[in-house]
């Protein structure tokens, strides 16, 4: 039955991924990209790892899809149209993509995984995750915590700066701070 499952949720996360990077209207590949995340959150509840499953949830499928819907409302442009990719970026991407795989295939088939009991990890609670993720210490990851901060911090400043952008009125010219036209010198 597990294996029903996985690839019931393989081929939903497959089918949504590709509609979320072929889609040309923005809103709709964000929806795509939201089926995606839920998709992985359904593996992780799927291998018994419901902490990262309801991490995956609130955090992407949650916080950062409102954020991506947040800034598509923001900016005006829900029903945008993008325009078509040429033939040429596409094959450069898919290269890419295939390369990408390569190496993290290679990667992973040649890491040497240590050998663990199931019973090793299965006394570790939530506040013990806090407590490795909070450690300045060996193993800890304070470090990359504070950075993903300062991420999210700048993430905020571009999206703010991006929505207080000037507004084009229906001629195409920028307009001022208290709304009127600017006036610009023809020559």
């Amino acid at each position: 039955m597990e294996r029903i499952i996985f690839y019931i949720l393989a081929a939903v996360i497959i089918l949504f991924a590709v509609a979320s990077v072929t889609s040309r209207k923005i809103l709709r590949a964000v929806i795509y990209l939201l089926f995606v995340l839920i998709g992985i959150a359904g593996l992780y509840f799927l291998v018994d790892y419901n902490f990262l499953a309801a991490i995956q949830l609130t955090v992407y499928g949650g916080g950062i899809i409102v954020l991506f819907i947040f800034a598509v409302m923001l900016i005006h442009h829900v029903e945008l149209v993008l325009e078509k990719t040429a033939l040429k970026k596409k094959l450069i991407a898919g290269a890419l993509s295939a390369s990408g795989l390569a190496v993290t295939l290679w990667a992973i088939s040649t890491y040497p995984f240590p050998e663990t009991s199931a019973t090793a990890y299965s006394s570790i609670e939530v506040a013990d995750i806090g407590r490795i993720l909070l450690s300045y210490e060996d193993g800890g990851f304070i470090l990359p915590f504070e950075v993903i901060s300062v991420l999210l911090v700048a993430v905020m400043i571009g999206s703010i700066v991006i929505a207080k952008g000037r507004k084009l009125v229906a001629d195409g010219s920028p307009k001022t701070e208290d709304g009127s036209e600017k006036l610009t010198e023809n020559k």
